[in-house]
């Protein structure tokens, strides 16, 4: 029976149907919100946002822009860590040390070899696989436990003064059981992490700055803020030296689930960490000497990136220059976030020269930083159809270099938010890009 169980499970974990199928029949879903997350997924693959495979098993692979997405959101979430004083960033080991909370990667073919192994009694069939899993590698399922063990050669930088913070973004290995009530597609998942070292008679002031700060971080990128919401761990679901939890949440088709989980942590794992070095894991507050208490910040980038994506998909309806009514699907993605900035296309004139221009206005683009997507190499679409690609990618302007631009050097850029096209000097387009961004960034 013990190697029948074992034999069962390889056989659950080897289900193929997409994560999102999965998710969507645990709870009574309209036909409606099921057809727009098979939408989103289909257009995230023919959009490079996700590899063709990603849809149909539980892997979280990026295309380009899905890779650049991804990118963005980790640079706008150290930024806003870091611009508190006193936040350093760090790197730990993939591998961990530590038997509580980690990942075992097993050697499939071994265990494979034990279970078909039909004349080994329960004892013998279960030492083996003991053993098997005490010679494999054991990897972290948090970054929490790195910046922990960092503490001490931290304390030494701010000359043992308080509050300060230890920030990591990295791969961490969740469970089966971490994952069965979650949309992740990976066991593999990318966290970002902040752990927060303060007072302890100041570590609920700083909870709630920080669970404030968080929230208010995920709704400035959010085409529908209301989306993201805030709710305390419940009592009964904290685990021992835990005193308080906090979790932000996104509201997705099939439930909300957690993209941020905050915890005050108390003393005691930081204690546990570092067990006989107590006199050393002192600092000052005031005129006392005191082990500081730890808040640890810790966000799920895969599920947010897949956060973002729902709530910047937009099905509009549009009329073509037939007036024949069809559906428009957009990806208004925050202009911070989106992957493609601006989207380069030629029209009518002479060729050799219009590409001269969109190469120049290219090589000026990425040199100032803005993203650009040169659609100038492929000139089979039509009009209409490349601003549907495009909106589909969502790519922030379109800019059409024409045979008047070669006369009076004005260009075509349309919106994609507004779908307005207004003309625009060359010579004004650059600055023009960068205002708009900055302008975003900061509102």
């Amino acid at each position: 029976m013990f190697l029948h169980c074992i034999r069962r499970r390889l056989q659950l974990l080897g289900e193929k149907r997409p994560w999102y199928q999965r998710n969507l029949s645990k709870y009574n879903t309209r036909d409606d919100g099921c057809d727009k997350t098979s939408l989103l997924m289909q257009l995230c693959a023919d959009r490079y946002y996700i590899s063709p495979e990603a849809p149909h098993n539980r892997t979280c692979t990026y295309g380009p822009l899905g890779t650049e997405l991804k990118k963005n959101i980790i640079e706008q979430w150290t930024s806003a860590i870091r611009a508190r004083a006193n936040v350093f960033g760090i790197t730990s080991s993939v591998q961990s040390r530590v038997c509580e909370e980690t990942v075992r990667i097993v050697n499939v073919s071994a265990l494979q070899e034990i279970l078909n192994q039909d004349s080994l009694t329960k004892k013998e069939g279960y030492q083996k696989i003991q053993t098997l899993i005490k010679d494999s590698v054991s990897f972290r399922t948090s970054l929490l436990q790195g910046a922990l063990q960092q503490y001490i050669q931290a304390l030494e930088l701010v000359n043992k003064t308080l509050p300060f913070g230890l920030a990591e973004i990295g791969l961490c290995h969740h469970s089966d059981s971490q994952l069965r009530h979650s949309s992740c597609c990976s066991f593999e998942v990318t966290e970002s992490s902040l752990v927060w070292f303060c007072s302890p008679r100041t570590s609920s002031q700083w909870m709630d700055y920080w669970a404030h700060q968080r929230l208010q971080w995920w709704r400035k990128f959010a085409l529908d803020p209301s989306n993201f919401s805030m709710c305390n761990v419940l009592d009964e679901e904290l685990k021992e030296g835990i005193s308080h939890g906090v979790k932000v949440l996104y509201k997705f088709p099939w439930g909300s689930e957690t993209l941020e989980t905050l915890w005050s942590l108390g003393d005691t794992l930081l204690q546990r960490t570092h067990q006989g070095t107590c006199t050393k894991l002192q600092c000052r507050d005031g005129r006392k000497s005191v082990v500081p208490h730890v808040i640890s910040v810790s966000a799920n980038v895969d599920r947010g990136i897949l956060a973002y994506l729902f709530n910047s998909f937009q099905l509009l309806k549009k009329t073509d220059n037939k007036q024949k009514l069809h559906q428009r699907m957009v990806l208004k993605l925050h202009p911070t976030l989106t992957p493609v900035k601006v989207a380069l296309d030629m029209g009518r004139g002479s060729s050799s020269e219009l590409r001269q221009v969109c190469e120049g206005l290219f090589k000026e683009f990425l040199e100032d930083g803005i993203s650009t997507w040169p659609g100038y190499f492929d000139t089979s679409l039509s009009l209409e159809n490349l601003h549907t690609k495009y909106d589909e990618m969502g790519v922030l302007f379109t800019v059409m270099v024409s045979e008047s631009t070669l006369k009076s050097g004005l260009l075509l850029v349309r919106n994609r938010d507004t779908t307005i096209r207004e003309t625009m000097h060359i010579s004004e387009i650059k600055c023009f890009l960068l205002k708009y961004i900055a302008a975003a960034e900061n509102f």
